[in-house]
């Protein structure tokens, strides 16, 4: 877990003052200083509870994502495509979940050169755990309110749309 700064200020709010009065208001600097914050406290948070069964965050991620999927088992490029990350991140993911016994590689059988990651009965029992460990503390969100998180998951839709995440349903 994060070790609190416990400071008597906040220090977005101070540089948010200094940086107003050398180069001028600008909101965006406060608000992206303080989305990196909570995603390194966050990010600490979920990974103290993971970490025991072995697992970071990421790693979490890519099992649960196997969970979702009829099978059980995705192909990597499904996973990197799913969790939006790098196919290098993928292979060093399923690399680690592999030697903990979570998963299984084997060759997909609908593409020669491809592979699929199989999560195993450990693995879903893991997964299992953690979520419910993970859901007990609200992913780290305690302190908010469903409709507040709610609200937090609108306000950064539209960053994940103008940066090609997906694109939103047409509106009548």
């Amino acid at each position: 877990m994060a070790k609190p700064l416990a400071l008597d200020f906040d220090p977005i709010a101070r540089a948010d003052e200094l940086w107003t009065r050398r180069w001028g208001g600008v909101p965006a600097m406060s608000a992206i200083t303080s989305v990196m914050r909570a995603h390194q406290i966050l990010l600490s948070r979920v990974d103290s509870v993971v970490k025991p069964y072995g697992l970071t965050f990421a790693r979490y991620e890519a099992l649960v994502l196997l969970t979702f999927s009829r099978t059980g088992e995705l192909s990597l490029s499904k996973i990197g495509e799913r969790l939006m990350v790098h196919p290098t991140s993928v292979t060093n993911t399923v690399d680690r979940l592999e030697r903990a016994g979570l998963v299984a590689r084997r060759p997909n059988p609908m593409d020669g050169r491809g592979v699929l990651a199989s999560i195993t009965e450990r693995g879903r029992e893991v997964v299992e755990q953690a979520t419910r460990e993970l859901m007990a503390m609200d992913f780290g969100l305690e302190g908010y309110g469903a409709e507040q998180c709610h609200e937090v998951f609108e306000l950064l839709r539209p960053l994940r749309v103008d940066a090609g995440d997906f694109t939103p349903p047409e509106q009548p």
